[in-house]
């Protein structure tokens, strides 16, 4: 069992700065406004073994799903391209 942790008063210094601080408003949108929620449309495609391979292993490494990076990549290509 852990030795439970007693905590005092904060130092004078930081004691000081709580004291004067000021309360800022929340200006960020709410999350559902951040994103711009784009319509999407299921397909199924056939892609090589090998690159089905590296968007696995590359999204296990960054955490996310793989599917979700190659419509990444698929959707910067459009941009790019429909400019």
């Amino acid at each position: 069992m852990k030795k439970k942790t007693n905590y005092s008063s904060a130092p004078g210094d930081v004691n000081d700065a709580i004291k004067v601080s000021e309360f800022i408003e929340d200006f960020l949108p709410a999350p559902e406004l951040l994103v711009k929620k784009e319509e999407t449309v299921k397909i199924t495609i056939a892609l090589s073994k090998s690159s089905i391979e590296f968007f696995k292993h590359r999204a296990e490494q960054a955490g996310v799903p793989y599917q979700v990076m190659i419509k990444a990549v698929l959707d910067r290509y459009t941009s790019h391209y429909m400019k």
